[in-house]
């Protein structure tokens, strides 16, 4: 009885089995040969080159000061400057005197060596300041801003050398003529009117090359002293005003890269990537070739790119003889949209700009750790190929752009920024000899 219930069971898993393969069969037999889906997997090589980036405008929430020299990027030299909010409508009490003005800079972190010396110079802004609405570039030009006759301040000093244990502060004593102009009433009427009496601050070094301070901070105090009678005796007291350089006025970062063109060795091999303001890697995607190709493997077939892959593989990544950090984060976006995509302050959404994470796998193949950014360009190509971008162009060029980010408690991207800091990173080029850039594409047709 036990066997005959087996026998009866295996008969009836072969006959369900033997339905379903049939089934299976008609299905794919009845349905027309122009209704088969096509799928097609293929490989897109890239054209990279190196560009020198001229400026970066950006809103920044921290700044950089000084100077250093990289043997792979080339020199960096960082000033910047700062207008000072002022308290609007203060009035100084009637028997109020001037005392002194201190600028302070404030800093956590710095980049190269402690112990390097930075000889710092503050100077007035006295030919023009900032318009608040304008747009401001890294490059602009000194000399619209001041002549660089009235020096407020100077003083040499290293990064590690500052007192404070975290904090450190950096204490400028402002000049008695600075002193006793702002202690008029009528300068601190608007923002505007105070702005036309004191322009703001162009901080500037002028040696060493081997130290940049990451500035979290601008601040001037200024203090002045009154007598008030209290019970009958007179009591003197020091009042200070705070003129922080902050969101309610302007603050402009200026690099300069005056060797770079000398300094950074072109090579078929790999390309270079480096911040601030100063170097991007171009990648030209060939998307009249992808689109006639996918075109010819789905038959002319309504296309869809379900995976576009592009990996960006790091190079020279021994952190023993990296010179600076690597950086975090790379955004790929279109060439032509970079200047709206960050004076607009967008967010990626993969149809014009894509961001990649710098990210380390485990390859079982050969033991060790593969760096690469990757970036999924299967919307952004689809897009292209739908505005019909490849018969104006045979190319779409993209950039490869150093940038800050912050992301929310649910780990969504709420700010994309320029990259300010120092950073830099080496990419294996679209001509490398040993893993060329490239993009891996799987597609269909319907």
């Amino acid at each position: 009885m036990k066997s005959r219930s087996i026998f009866l069971l295996v008969l009836v898993a072969i006959f369900f089995y033997s339905c379903a393969d049939d089934l299976t069969d008609v299905g794919v037999s009845i349905q027309p040969g122009s209704d088969e889906i096509s799928i097609g997997v293929d490989t897109f090589h890239v054209i990279t080159e190196d560009v020198f980036v001229e400026s970066i405008s950006t809103r920044q929430d921290s700044f950089l000061l000084g100077n250093f020299c990289n043997e792979k990027y080339g020199s960096t030299t960082a000033d910047l400057f700062a207008q000072l909010d002022c308290p609007e409508g203060y009035k100084f009490p009637v028997n109020a005197l001037p005392d002194s003005a201190f600028v302070y800079l404030y800093y956590t972190t710095w980049f190269g060596d402690d112990y390097s010396p930075l000889d710092v110079s503050i100077y007035e802004m006295n030919k023009k300041t900032f318009e608040f609405g304008d747009k401001y570039y890294s490059n602009l030009d000194v000399s619209e801003f001041t002549d660089q006759t009235q020096l407020l301040s100077r003083r040499v000093f290293t990064a590690k050398g500052v007192s404070g244990s975290t904090l450190k502060i950096v204490k400028f004593p402002m000049p008695k003529s600075l002193v006793d102009r702002l202690s008029v009433d009528s300068i601190y009427a608007s923002s505007e009117t105070f702005l036309k009496s004191f322009g703001g601050l162009y901080i500037t070094t002028k040696l060493g090359s081997a130290a940049i301070l990451n500035i979290n901070e601008i601040n001037m105090r200024y203090y002045y002293h009154h007598v008030i009678s209290k019970n009958g005796t007179d009591t003197t007291i020091v009042t200070p005003i705070s003129f922080p350089a902050n969101e309610w006025v302007r603050q402009v970062n200026r690099y300069v890269h005056s060797d770079r063109a000398e300094m950074v060795k072109h090579t078929s091999d790999v390309n270079y990537i480096a911040s601030p303001a100063n170097i991007n890697t171009r990648v030209r995607i060939p998307l009249s070739k992808m689109k006639q190709h996918m075109d010819t493997i789905t038959s002319g077939k309504e296309l869809t790119i379900n995976s576009a892959l592009l990996n960006v593989e790091v190079t020279e990544v021994d952190d023993a003889t990296l010179a600076v950090p690597i950086t975090s984060y790379l955004l790929l976006i279109k060439e032509d949209s970079i200047d709206n995509f960050f004076n607009n302050k967008k967010l990626p959404d993969d149809t014009y700009a894509v961001l990649g994470a710098y990210t380390a796998t485990l390859n079982n193949s050969t033991g060790e750790y593969d760096y690469y950014y990757r970036f999924n360009t299967a919307k952004l190509i689809a897009t292209e190929i739908k505005n019909k971008s490849y018969l104006k162009n045979d190319y779409l060029n993209m950039r490869l752009v150093p940038v800050r980010v912050k992301f929310d408690s649910n780990n969504s991207v709420t700010e994309v920024k320029h990259q300010f800091l120092m950073t830099g990173v080496t990419v294996r080029s679209g001509s490398n000899s040993v893993s060329p850039m490239r993009i891996n594409a799987v597609f269909s047709g319907f």
